[in-house]
């Protein structure tokens, strides 16, 4: 059992440096996400690094594997639930999530099916229904909308239970997002995140995918599943008041930016087997600077109602 160092102090500057280094890879992996979390009061931040940074390394090890991908998921997995149970971890990024899973009371079962899901990404290739695919999206989208949602918190009389569903949608809108721009990418990979009887109904083939033949079918293949994609934002849309008012311009900024990805696969004319459609940087600044005010807002608000807590969180 690992024993963390012997002061206080020294427990605190390792603590500090973890969430530090899992900034530094939101920051370089996601920017859109990033730049979100700005929004965030800064004592919520950290926590939300520290889920995005976790969420990316055991993907890597699926994207991005070594000589045994398997072995190094399953390594990495077993470490940190016995970290997460001991509440300590040398690794940086582990020790940031164990910090963060006790200190907003996660329940481990949402990390569990998270490592199910990356772990079934090394044998599965492909999903045969829009049905078969949410049911993989509750392990890699879901559970992180429901891990993020008690570092936001909730508005006064809203319960988690309330706002679980809005959450969930949000997460699953996110990745959707990300499965629609990456086409190209995943089939590099030897995966498939469209469902395979909708692409047989526009008359695509993984094969058409793999030599990345852009035709009439595949453009309204993405027609319709940008459909889809949309409305789980508009489920996840109720929600949004019924977090932390502190917490809800980083949401906001997020799926206006995350929701631009769609904007911009349109605009490209569903041409993303060669290509990676993106927002632009004038683009996302634009949507921080139009949240910012109103966040900073929010804070003030929460303040001066209740002066003696940092957060309507008590975080």
């Amino acid at each position: 059992m690992l024993q963390p160092p012997g002061t206080q102090a020294a427990r605190q500057a390792q603590l500090t440096a973890a969430y530090r280094h899992c900034a530094a890879i939101a920051a370089e992996h996601g920017k859109s996400y990033h730049l979100a979390t700005r929004l965030l009061t800064p004592e919520r931040r950290p926590a939300v690094h520290a889920l995005y940074a976790a969420a990316r390394v055991a993907d890597d090890f699926v994207d991005h594997p070594g000589a045994d991908p398997a072995g190094d998921l399953m390594t990495w997995s077993k470490a940190l639930l016995a970290e997460l149970e001991s509440g300590w971890s040398d690794d940086p990024v582990r020790l940031a999530l164990v910090h963060t899973y006790r200190r907003y009371a996660i329940p481990v079962e949402h990390l569990v099916d998270f490592l199910a899901a990356m772990t079934s990404d090394l044998d599965v290739t492909g999903y045969p229904t829009m049905d078969a695919l949410d049911r993989y999206m509750w392990g890699s989208a879901s559970v992180i909308g429901l891990q993020v949602l008690p570092v936001l918190g909730t508005a006064s009389g809203v319960t988690r239970e309330e706002a679980a569903p809005h959450a969930i949608a949000l997460g699953e809108a996110f990745q959707l997002t990300n499965f629609l721009r990456d086409v190209g990418e995943d089939v590099d990979r030897g995966r498939v995140y469209l469902p395979a009887d909708l692409m047989a109904a526009h008359g695509v083939t993984r094969e058409q995918l793999a030599e990345k033949r852009f035709d009439d079918g595949f453009r309204e293949l993405m027609r319709e599943m940008v459909a889809i994609v949309r409305r789980r934002y508009d489920d996840a849309a109720p929600g949004t008041p019924m977090l932390a008012p502190e917490s809800r311009d980083c949401v906001r900024a997020a799926t206006d930016l995350y929701g631009g990805i769609l904007t911009e696969i349109e605009r490209a004319g569903y041409r993303v087997l060669d290509r990676r459609v993106s927002v632009s940087r004038p683009r996302r600044l634009a949507v921080f600077a139009r949240r910012l005010t109103a966040a900073q807002l929010a804070r003030v608000r929460v303040t001066m109602a209740n002066p003696k807590s940092r957060s309507s969180t008590g975080a």
